[in-house]
């Protein structure tokens, strides 16, 4: 068994059929079919089973597949850093928080593009949970995401550290557990969302368990839905702070120490980092919407 013909399984287990892989790979439909049954002979297992539509993988080539990805991820990652002379370029895929994007990259993201050209940058944004898993997975070479983070396959550093407060409608006075306790609803991000998690610390401290939760994809529909008054939400000072100052909601401290969470840069300890992602860090430290956080 050998890594090109683990890409040739790959290729058919993801197209459904060989001749569709062989026009992926770019030859001819014999040359992959002679190549999986080599590799069926060799392991002494069937890796697909065949129907009138293709083929379709059987559960010893389900159990192959995860390691036919990592071997292809792995041999990328070499080619990549042998090409790698200290000049930033090539791939940078980089994942972050959708408050962190709104907050704290765009800024960085245009000097980036603009002083290395020859990087071509691609930014995935999710929960947490979503974004520790591309990275493990390998599918993201560093993501921004909120600690504290039990993950011993990672690297991690502290990029900023963010001051959380509780959004309500903008005519909301009273005491944040009075507030907490007649909210009704609790406006969130879909299950992963670090914040949301730490809504559900602050809410439990609070002796409220029984959580009805208000789920949107997007900080604009969350920010709409508590200016309605259909609940409140947790999310960074100095991303809503400016919508307060224009009466669209109310801010609520959380009990002292509470609110503080760190933002980490995570990678995974096995990868070297790649100078994109080291020129990336550099130009984002200097960056006064990033400085100004830490």
């Amino acid at each position: 068994m050998d890594a090109a013909d683990l890409r040739v399984f790959e290729a058919v287990a993801r197209q459904g059929g060989m001749s569709r892989a062989a026009a992926e790979l770019n030859t001819v439909q014999s040359n992959v079919t002679a190549r999986i049954r080599h590799l069926e002979a060799e392991l002494g297992v069937p890796l697909f089973e065949r129907h009138a539509r293709g083929v379709s993988l059987s559960e010893a080539g389900r159990r192959l597949l995860p390691y036919a990805g990592r071997v292809r991820q792995l041999l990328e990652e070499a080619r990549q850093a042998a090409l790698d002379d200290g000049r930033p370029r090539g791939p940078l895929q980089l994942g972050c928080l959708e408050t962190t994007a709104a907050l704290r990259l765009a800024p960085a993201l245009v000097r980036f593009a603009r002083d290395n050209p020859e990087v071509d940058l691609a930014l995935t944004t999710g929960t947490t949970r979503e974004l520790v898993e591309a990275v493990v997975d390998r599918r993201l070479e560093g993501a921004f995401v909120c600690g504290p983070l039990d993950e011993p396959a990672l690297a991690q550093e502290v990029a900023f550290t963010e001051d959380l407060v509780v959004i309500a409608q903008p005519a909301a006075k009273p005491p944040l557990p009075r507030l907490l306790a007649q909210a009704g609803r609790f406006v969130v991000l879909r299950s992963g969302c670090s914040y949301r998690q730490r809504l559900e610390e602050v809410l439990a401290q609070q002796g409220l368990t029984r959580l009805r939760c208000l789920e949107f994809g997007t900080l604009e529909a969350i920010y709409a839905a508590v200016a309605a008054g259909l609940g409140v939400s947790l999310l960074p000072r100095a991303l809503v702070e400016p919508l307060a100052g224009q009466g669209r909601l109310s801010l609520h401290e959380l009990p002292a120490g509470g609110g503080r969470v760190e933002t980490l840069l995570v990678r995974r300890r096995d990868r070297r980092p790649s100078s994109a992602l080291l020129a990336f860090k550099a130009l984002a430290a200097a960056t006064p919407s990033w400085a100004t956080a830490a």
